[in-house]
C-alpha cells in the first residue's frame, strides 16, 4: 500500500511516497523530491503546472492515499497561509481526480510524530527523517524532508489502524 505527502506550495511543493508493507508498520521511501514552480509565471500558471507535475506523479505512484500538510497561520504570515491554500487546492485537486483519499495532518503532529516535539525546527526534522529512512545524506529544500515527514505520520497512523 503506497501513500503520498505533500508539502504544498507555490514556489516549491515537497513529494514523498512511501509504502507500507503488508506486514509490520514501519514504512519505506520509494522515493522523494520537490516540484519546482516557475517563480517569474502568475500565479494561475504556476497552480496549473503544479497540478500537470502532480498529477503525474499520482498516476505514476498509484498511491492509496494522499495526505497534505494542514494550512496554519500567524498573523504575521497572513499571505503565507493564502498561497499555500491555492497550493493545497491543486494538491487536493489532482488527488480527488484519480480517487484517490485525502487527508491533512498538522504541522506540529507531523513534526511530533517523526522528531518527538511539536515545535522541531526545520533541520530537527531533517535529520530524523534521514535517520528513519537510513538516509547518509538528504539534499535539496526541507519541502522535502517535510513532504517525507507526512507521509511518514500519515504511514504510520494507517498501519496502527490495521
Amino acid at each position: 500500500m503506497r501513500l503520498v505527502g505533500i508539502d504544498p506550495g507555490l514556489q516549491r511543493t515537497g513529494y514523498a511516497c512511501v509504502e507500507l508493507p503488508t506486514r509490520g508498520l514501519e514504512p519505506r521511501l520509494v522515493e522523494a523530491g520537490v516540484i519546482r514552480l516557475r517563480a517569474s509565471a502568475s500565479t494561475p500558471s504556476r497552480l496549473l503546472q503544479l497540478h500537470r507535475e502532480l498529477s503525474e506523479l499520482l498516476e505514476e505512484f498509484k498511491p492509496v492515499r494522499v495526505t497534505v500538510e494542514s494550512v496554519f497561520s500567524q498573523a504575521r504570515f497572513a499571505r503565507a497561509a493564502i498561497v499555500m491554500g491555492h497550493a493545497r487546492g491543486v494538491v487536493v485537486l489532482a488527488a480527488m481526480q484519480q480517487g484517490i483519499e485525502v487527508s491533512e495532518l498538522a504541522p506540529a503532529e507531523v513534526k511530533r510524530a517523526v522528531a518527538g516535539r511539536g515545535n522541531a525546527s526545520k533541520d530537527q526534522v531533517r535529520r530524523a527523517v534521514m535517520a528513519q529512512c537510513g538516509l547518509r545524506s538528504m539534499r535539496g529544500p526541507s519541502d522535502v524532508s517535510d513532504a517525507i515527514a507526512i507521509a511518514l505520520c500519515a504511514a504510520r497512523r494507517m498501519g496502527a489502524l490495521r
